[in-house]
């Protein structure tokens, strides 16, 4: 005869509850949502196809960063051949077939082994080619892979931190192929302050200005002549008005803002004006800007974002508590701006903006109404079904079916996920697969009645003899929602996510809820017959 424990019992029916009180909010109005507790304020996530919003594709710039890499190489390859006396007529970086390629020509050719091993010991996954007295270097096709899903990935956390930042809930951001980005915004109907947001590199680096060259004043959109000298590039400072200023900056760079920890608006006293006060960690940073005050005290110094100055002021005293103010022809706007870019960090490489567009509510409304009705009818064909073809066991399903889509709202609500058109298509699939283990299970309780056993005894066999096959087909389901949350994106992971959580909370209501109810039927109805 079927038994189930007290205990069982009343967990089950407390599960059931406890995932009503969870889900309910999902489907109230505004109005009445915001009178519950604050525990009970958590809703499913509409993903972008349900609520509206604003899609865009970013294509990350990899040559530029992998130009940069090797830049940097040539300059270590540069410092390495003075200091071994060995000399050369040229040495630089140039794209062949839209590649970059390090060169170093010799004026002698007895030099290219000890150029190589200068080389491999700088950057020891370089391709290296010879000919004559001209030796090149390119990285190795392992090496760019593995490099550009690293800035792929560190571009993808900048993105992140960004949005977090300008208060925007809910984001999708998806790496597809190889160098592209996919933000979804939910409830972002006007992209472009975002896409500004997000385009802007945000590289934050500290340079002496030279005392030697003089600030050239030209006016906006004017072109002009900037005589340089090396390690001396001009660089624009827009102090608002007609007027843009180039001030003559060194190209070493003595500072970046990777050090920097914290960045919040702050009035500048003397002006009046908005400005960004920031705040360098407390060991090497501290220690690098107490050096660069040092060594430019009652100097010029400029702070530079993005190729053009932010501000170049002069040093005063020697700052050793690692705090600075930026100051510059800010609006509280432009400051906020800066002091979110700062916080959430640069980015790795340029990102380029190839795909936007925009998903009306409308849309989503209508999406929404859709998938409510599919679901609705699935449920009641499924309903009726059962109760046709079981009876009163058919009823005790279709309990069991409607705490499955409350218990998977629930868990959607309390793991934060993000419901998406395919989503409500999981979930109409699996109020269909929720019922096929109440299916094995009565069709074998009905064999077993067929050959002769007592009812009650049949209905305990029906549950002990169908309990592998269910686990069996329910885990293929679940390998099936794995594979295609790893290997898909956007909504197929969705779809994924809903379809593997509506399968263990069927596991659940068959042989927790189901089982319960019919143990409790047996045990009220002892001389009662079974007809199933």
């Amino acid at each position: 005869m079927l038994v189930v424990s007290r205990f069982r019992f009343t967990s089950a029916i407390i599960v059931c509850l406890f995932g009503l009180v969870f889900a309910f909010p999902s489907f109230l109005e505004q109005g009445t949502y915001d009178k519950l507790p604050s525990f009970l304020q958590h809703t499913v996530n509409l993903g972008l196809e349900l609520r509206g919003g604003s899609h865009i594709q970013l294509e990350v710039d990899l040559k530029t960063v992998e130009r940069e890499h090797q830049e940097s190489v040539v300059d270590e390859v540069r410092k390495q051949l003075r200091k071994q006396n060995i000399q050369y007529s040229r040495i630089g970086v140039q794209f062949r077939e839209n590649e970059p390629v390090i060169l170093v020509s010799l004026k002698s050719s007895n030099d290219v082994d000890a150029v190589k091993k200068i080389l491999f010991k700088i950057e020891k996954e370089l391709v290296i080619a010879v000919d004559g007295s001209d030796v090149t270097a390119t990285i190795s096709s392992v090496f760019a892979d593995r490099f550009a899903r690293k800035i792929v990935d560190e571009s993808i956390e900048v993105i992140r931190h960004r949005i977090d930042e300008s208060g925007t809930k809910e984001p999708t951001i998806l790496r597809q192929g190889t160098d592209r980005i996919v933000v979804q915004l939910p409830g972002v109907e006007d992209p472009s302050e975002m896409k500004r947001l997000l385009g802007k590199t945000a590289i934050l680096t500290f340079h002496g200005v030279d005392e030697e060259l003089k600030v050239v004043e030209a006016k906006v959109g004017e072109k002009v002549s900037l005589q340089s000298k090396p390690g001396v590039m001009y660089l624009p400072e827009e102090r608002g008005g007609d007027v843009v200023h180039y001030i003559p900056i060194k190209r070493q760079v003595s500072l970046t803002g990777k050090s920097l920890v914290d960045a919040q608006v702050s009035m500048d006293q003397r002006t009046g004006l908005p400005g960004v006060s920031i705040k360098f960690d407390s060991v090497e940073g501290t220690r690098k800007f107490a050096e660069l005050s040092a060594k430019y005290l009652k100097k010029q110094f400029a702070m530079v974002l993005d190729g053009k100055v932010l501000s170049a002021p002069v040093f005063q005293m020697v700052l050793t508590d690692g705090n600075a103010q930026i100051t510059g022809n800010f609006t509280m706007q432009s400051a906020t701006e800066l002091a979110l870019l700062l916080r959430a960090g640069s980015l790795p490489a340029p990102l380029k903006v190839i795909e936007e567009r925009n998903v009306g509510p409308s849309l989503g409304a209508d999406s929404i109404s859709a998938g409510k009705n599919a679901t609705i009818f699935a449920f009641l064909f499924v309903a009726l079904f059962m109760i046709a073809s079981y009876g009163k066991f058919g009823c005790f399903s279709v309990i069991a079916l409607f705490c499955n889509i409350i218990l998977l709202f629930a868990c959607l609500t309390l793991l934060g996920a993000t419901l998406t058109l395919p989503g409500i298509a999981g979930i109409a699939l699996t109020i269909g697969t929720a019922v096929d283990s109440n299916v094995l299970i009565y069709e074998r309780i009905r064999e077993e009645i067929r050959s002769g056993i007592k009812a009650f005894v049949a209905v305990s066999r029906g549950y002990k003899m169908a309990m592998m096959t269910i686990v069996d087909s329910n885990l293929t389901t679940l390998v099936g929602s794995i594979v295609l949350y790893e290997f898909g994106s956007g909504p197929i992971r969705g779809f994924a996510v809903t379809l593997a959580i509506g399968t263990l909370i069927s596991l659940f209501t068959t042989f927790a809820l189901t089982k319960s109810i019919i143990a409790y039927w047996i045990g009220k109805n002892k001389n009662a017959e079974i007809i199933i």
